[in-house]
């Protein structure tokens, strides 16, 4: 038997109870349907396969999973946070221990690729431990003594958080999100996208089995215009973590503007890799591969697009095609698969529909450019060269296998190029002149920049963009910066002078 067809079989294992019972929503510990009885079909996109039925919510649904996590926010906000560090701790051995069921699912629902999935369920466990391991000092905060005043600081949980995570690594980001949340005193509600939320179960059901109590964390299934809103809508909601798109992050804050809701957006990304003409071009063409063919290109950090010095375009370019040529695309259940289906029929008409608009503008389709002739969504891995700066595939995020290349001659040109777009996410730096890298992130409008790298994630470190990129930062304690309140206290140490009015 082959790998495919072992993996085939175990996932069959794994989904069979979704199959027989659907995903229904968590509520306070309890399962329940949406209140309304409706339910969406579950699709997988490698062949368009039902995987299950799906918990359709609307407010009331939300309002129930917010009164929950109301109820439950004093006691976990209260608990010791060694309490909460050792259930942090559990349940990342839960997810160890379920890893491979977590990866064989996420691939069937995703059509990402098992050798990127299969550990992004480690990865999910790394972030709750390293949240878990700073839930003890989340409160600690300055001592700022005056001449008459001891002032300390200190941090307080803000209270129930809707979180909303996307369909392209759905498990990991949860993760992110979450466990940060939970460190720092909060409860949940958790809205995991329509199209992948089979792994968003699994991790409810590890936090619980590890001894979360119920209501800290609560899951509610269905659409970002039905349970979406009204979760950014709710008064009892503080705070909302959205990842996705960056429209979407623009209605979302509308909708929580009335109940002055703080935000954190992870949103979209246009983002330049940046080749010069002394780098270690070798190097700088596995990165810039891996980081836009990866993942099926479905993700906000990918390197997009590629602005290549003009003395080394050809050569660069012409290794690149061969590259891009040669990605292995096929079942994300096959570990020799590199790329795998696109998430849904509607992602899948969008990213297709961007053929034709390189064309029309101009651009040269060097590499791909089609769909396959099979079923599932399944796309060629695209190189757009001959592109120009103000066409539409140099401007706008296509969220796939699809690379745009764009010369440039000076640092300058370069620079101008990479921030002449709306978005700020990442940037991708190759050099081997250091104070030109210097010069140059300086100026790159992004949040995060790698220099001679790809996308390596340091959890400590801050994760955000600028410009419709996002708002806010993940990461280390920029996590407890947004879950927590911050609180003053003055301490008189003395008998300071106070002014006396009407005396």
């Amino acid at each position: 038997m082959s790998e495919l067809e072992t993996n085939l079989d175990k996932l069959n294992t794994y989904l069979a109870r979704f199959k027989e019972t659907g995903v229904m929503n968590r509520i306070g510990g309890q399962d329940v349907p949406a209140q309304s009885g409706a339910t969406f079909e579950n699709t997988s996109p490698v062949d368009e396969s039902y995987i299950c039925a799906v918990a359709k919510s609307g407010a009331t649904d939300i309002d129930a999973a917010a009164q929950a996590a109301k109820a439950a926010f004093p006691a976990w906000r209260d608990m010791p946070a060694t309490e909460r560090k050792k259930i942090l701790h559990k349940i990342a051995d839960g997810i160890v221990a379920r890893a491979e069921e977590i990866a064989l699912c996420e691939c069937w629902d995703t059509g990402q690729a098992l050798r990127f999935m299969s550990k992004a369920a480690l990865r999910g466990a790394e972030n709750f431990r390293f949240f878990a391991d700073k839930a003890p000092a989340a409160r600690d905060g300055q001592h700022l003594p005056s001449p008459t005043l001891m002032n300390i600081t200190t941090r307080t949980p803000i209270g129930p958080i809707g979180v909303i995570t996307p369909w392209n690594t759905p498990f990991m980001l949860s993760t992110w999100k979450i466990a940060p949340a939970l460190a720092a005193g909060c409860t949940v509600v958790h809205k995991p996208a329509e199209f992948s939320p089979v792994t968003a179960r699994i991790l409810m059901e590890i936090a619980e089995e590890a001894g979360l109590p119920a209501g800290v964390w609560n899951l509610v299934n269905g659409f970002g215009e039905d349970a979406g809103k009204a979760l950014t809508e709710h008064p009892d909601i503080k705070a909302i973590a959205f990842v996705g798109e960056s429209k979407t992050g623009s209605m979302i804050m509308k909708q929580g503007a009335d109940t002055l809701k703080r935000v954190h957006f992870e949103l979209g990304g246009k983002n330049p890799v940046i080749v010069f003409d002394d780098a270690d071009l070798d190097r700088a063409l596995d990165a810039a591969i891996f980081m836009i063919y990866s993942l099926n290109g479905e993700r906000c950090t990918s390197s997009s697009r590629l602005l290549v010095q003009s003395s080394i375009a050809d050569d660069f370019l012409s290794k690149l095609t061969a590259r891009v040529n040669n990605i292995r695309v096929g079942h994300p259940l096959d570990p020799q698969t590199e790329v795998g289906p696109l998430i849904h029929k509607t992602h899948f008409g969008k990213v297709c529909s961007y053929f034709d608009i390189a064309k029309q503008d101009g651009a040269t389709i060097a590499a791909g450019g089609e769909a396959l002739d099979q079923p599932g969504y399944y796309v060629k891995p695209t190189l757009f060269t001959g592109a120009k700066n103000d066409m539409r595939i140099a401007q706008e995020e296509i969220f796939g296998p699809v690379l745009t290349a764009i010369p440039f001659d000076t640092e300058e040109d370069a620079l101008e190029i990479a921030n002449s777009v709306q978005y700020g996410l990442t940037g991708y730096v190759w050099t081997q002149d250091i104070t030109r890298a210097l010069r140059f992130t300086n100026k790159l409008e992004a949040g995060m920049i790698w220099v001679n790298s790809e996308n390596v994630r340091h959890l400590p470190t801050p994760f955000g963009g600028v410009k419709a990129s996002g708002i806010g930062r993940d990461g280390g304690d920029w996590s407890f910066e947004f879950y927590m309140e911050q609180k003053h206290i003055g301490l008189a140490i003395g008998q300071h002078h106070i002014p006396r009015l009407g005396a």
